[in-house]
């Protein structure tokens, strides 16, 4: 099959874990035999083979790409307004699907690359598939959370600047999302009406780990966090347990990762000093075996939570709070935990647990190791050939039910 790419995000631009995930999606696609083509938007256009997979550049669509960076209030308000449907991105992405004559074009996210992207490939009568990463859609800043609480729905100010992107989800023939969470929060608020949808976790690329660990003996539980450090992510509720724990001699903690802001700065102090080692960035295949178990305590409703399947690749458990999609890999007392979001007695009582039976730890080590296969490639690749399939198979259909109805 040839399939279009368009990606919000991409490697070698790294901010969180969309880039990461849609270069997984891009190999997983190329390893099972697809011929792929990936589109995002950069500072200039050019064409590369990015680690095995063919790119092509395009010059932002929008009054910029960058949206991490801080602009003016107009700049940023008319970026939103483009957002729900850029001729320019139409007239560009159209030009694409002529060049490419694809099978079926993939969204993978749609920042920049823009849903009107989905009118392009409608036009041009090409079934459509889209991945979820986030609440973009839904939330301009694509969060669902203000004032540091989770918004149980679109306010009003979100819905009025996303009239165009629900419009457009119509379009969309068939939805991805890693978990069944996020695809039911599009669902459920009208979006994708006419789409077929399918859960299809993320991937990780190997088993890093060939056998689960051993019960940590002699020493304390090592307990790590690793991510950006901001109040979404809630490394603070793991600093308060740890401080709820400091001088039992029962655990010591190593955070990774780093903020950019008072909150980052201050969280070191929030930690028991003695107990505790910052080792800034780090990189996961070097993290992780330094861990016992892994703890993830995100007040933010999470649309799946990669990290978790990376540690699982690693035989490390998780804790984790049950905050949107990530109490669907957490089965409790197989690879880890689920604890209330926020709650830190919880939090601390599971992390004193395991490390007065740290046999427990060395079970959910082998829970951990055993889940981890169940987002390896061939899997999962399986499943995204099976969906791209149907979706095709039901577009070649519809012009022929067309045609049949006209006759009658």
């Amino acid at each position: 099959m040839r399939i279009l790419m368009a990606a919000a995000a991409f490697p070698p631009f790294m901010d969180g874990g969309g880039p990461v995930s849609a270069m997984l999606v891009a190999k997983l696609l190329l390893g099972a035999g697809h011929e792929l083509l990936v589109v995002n938007v950069a500072d200039e256009a050019k064409e590369e083979v990015y680690d095995g997979v063919p790119v092509r550049r395009l010059e932002t669509l929008n009054l910029y790409w960058n949206y991490r960076v801080p602009r003016p209030a107009w700049k940023k308000a008319a970026w939103h307004a483009l957002e729900n449907f850029n001729p320019r991105a139409f007239l560009a992405m159209r030009r694409e699907i002529a060049r490419f004559k694809p099978d079926l074009v993939l969204t993978d996210s749609i920042e920049n690359v823009n849903v009107a992207t989905w009118g392009a490939a409608r036009a041009a009568g090409i079934p459509i598939c889209h991945i979820l990463r986030s609440t973009f859609l839904l939330c301009w800043k694509g969060s669902m959370m203000r004032g540091g609480e989770n918004c149980a729905g679109a306010c009003g100010s979100c819905k009025a600047t996303s009239i165009g992107k629900k419009a457009m989800s119509r379009l969309v023939d068939g939805v991805v999302g890693e978990t069944d969470f996020i695809i039911a929060r599009h669902v459920d608020a009208g979006y994708f009406s006419n789409a077929e949808t399918r859960r299809i976790p993320g991937v990780v690329p190997r088993l890093a780990a060939d056998a689960p660990r051993p019960a940590p003996e002699g020493r304390p539980l090592r307990v790590g966090f690793i991510g950006v450090h901001t109040p979404m992510k809630g490394p603070h509720v793991l600093a308060d347990a740890a401080r709820s724990l400091a001088g039992s001699g029962k655990a010591e903690f190593l955070i990774a990762g780093s903020g950019q802001d008072a909150y980052a700065d201050g969280l070191m102090d929030r930690f028991p000093k003695a107990e505790t080692r910052f080792l800034g960035w780090s990189d996961p295949d070097a993290f992780f075996p330094q861990i016992d178990v892994l703890v993830v305590p995100s007040l933010f409703q999470e649309p799946f939570g990669r990290v978790i399947v990376e540690a699982f690749a690693h035989a490390v458990p998780v804790i984790g709070a049950r905050s949107g999609g990530i109490a669907e890999t957490i089965e409790d007392g197989f690879n880890g935990y689920a604890v209330p979001p926020g709650d830190v007695a919880a939090l601390a009582t599971r992390i004193g647990e395991l490390a007065d039976a740290p046999e427990k730890v060395a079970a959910l080590s082998a829970g951990a190791l055993s889940s981890a296969r169940r987002y390896l490639p061939p899997i999962l690749s399986a499943a995204y050939t099976d969906f791209f399939d149907r979706l095709v198979r039901r577009a070649d259909v519809a012009p022929d039910l067309a045609a049949g109805n006209a006759r009658r």
